[in-house]
């Protein structure tokens, strides 16, 4: 079951338990305004519902009324330090700020920021990592334990209570999976705040969608959590596509699910090279429905009763079946568009 969390608008969309949302973020250099908003409408075409930006400068903030011109998702501000720029990111339409109130230069800048958020009625997202944390806290915990984070992110929290300001979203991110588990599930139990997921500096394609799946799902169903971003050292397209993957497999996500056999000595078609086009090409269909590739008609059709269209390979054949049941044959060279055929009549 959810938690329930305090009701927090981003834009048109809602944090409140109901619904989980995917995030990225812009890797093109912030100077580069043509590159980074061909990059937004990637991100959206992905499926991505909230975009972060890099506002390193004054120059970069000219990203955000070009970008909000290029797509209809909210847009997010990354403010390290000025808090001089969170606030000209807020006056050019940005739809959520990131900051750490606590490297922003006190509770002048703090409440600063707090009233011109306060005033579009944007909210700001706490972001606290395990490479950020204070130096009295790595004093006093002797690491970036989870109850340092936890304590780091509430005080934060303060700050911006202090400063009449409670449209609050939290992160609290490590490299570190046990870490990063251990401090969101403690925070979730410590305020109702909206909580962002993320494993940070998670990695390259591969470790980074292992530990991101392995983190984010777990605080997934444990209820935790009401939005999302999966950190890859890649193109962030990817990260798109694996937060959806990491939806899916919890029973969050819409779209096509796969299910496949892992092979034996049975199989007598090219089920590896079949299963993987089966995905590529099904990625974007936006039908919730269960789609299965299996090696044999011996136990595929069996073993995938529950998927609502499937096939199953023979010796250069490959039956199609629905709910268990078998269909027609067809062979080998045109079982993928056959396939593809009966889950466009779905």
């Amino acid at each position: 079951m959810n938690r329930k969390c305090k009701l927090v608008k981003v834009g048109d969309y809602c944090f409140d338990g109901k619904k989980i949302y995917i995030q990225s973020m812009l890797n093109v250099p912030a100077e580069d305004i043509k590159g980074n908003v061909e990059q937004a409408a990637e991100l959206e075409k992905a499926g991505c519902e909230i975009i972060r930006a890099a506002i390193p400068n004054m120059n970069a903030v000219k990203l955000i009324p070009a970008i909000k011109n290029a797509v209809d998702i909210p847009l997010v501000a990354d403010i390290h330090f000025d808090y001089k720029l969170a606030i000209e990111a807020v006056n050019a339409g940005v739809d959520k700020i990131r900051i750490n109130p606590g490297n922003i230069g006190g509770m002048v800048n703090v409440k600063a920021v707090a009233k011109a958020c306060k005033s579009r009625g944007i909210p700001i997202r706490i972001g606290v990592n395990s490479g950020s944390l204070e130096k009295e806290l790595l004093d006093k915990y002797g690491s970036p334990t989870p109850k340092a984070l936890v304590e780091s992110a509430l005080g934060h929290v303060k700050m911006l209570e202090a400063a009449d300001f409670d449209d609050i979203v939290i992160s609290i991110k490590s490299s570190d999976v046990k870490t990063m588990i251990s401090a969101y599930r403690l925070l979730a139990e410590k305020c109702n705040y909206p909580l962002h997921l993320g494993v940070t500096e998670a990695g390259t394609e591969r470790m980074g969608l292992i530990k991101s799946a392995v983190g984010i799902g777990s605080l997934l169903l444990d209820g935790i959590g009401e939005t999302i971003r999966v950190s890859l050292t890649d193109d962030p397209v990817k990260e798109v596509y694996a937060a959806k993957d990491i939806l899916k497999a919890i029973g969050k996500g819409n779209g096509v699910k796969i299910i496949s056999c892992p092979t034996c000595g049975r199989t007598k078609i090219d089920l590896i090279s079949l299963a993987k086009e089966v995905e590529e090409r099904t990625k974007d269909i936006d039908k919730n429905i269960t789609v299965a590739v299996m090696g044999c008609v011996v136990n595929g059709p069996g073993e995938a009763r529950e998927a609502d269209i499937g096939i199953a390979g023979g010796d250069g054949k490959a039956a199609l079946f629905k709910k268990g049941e078998m269909l027609f044959t067809v062979d080998e060279s045109k079982a993928l568009d056959a396939l593809l055929c009966e889950i466009e009549k779905m």
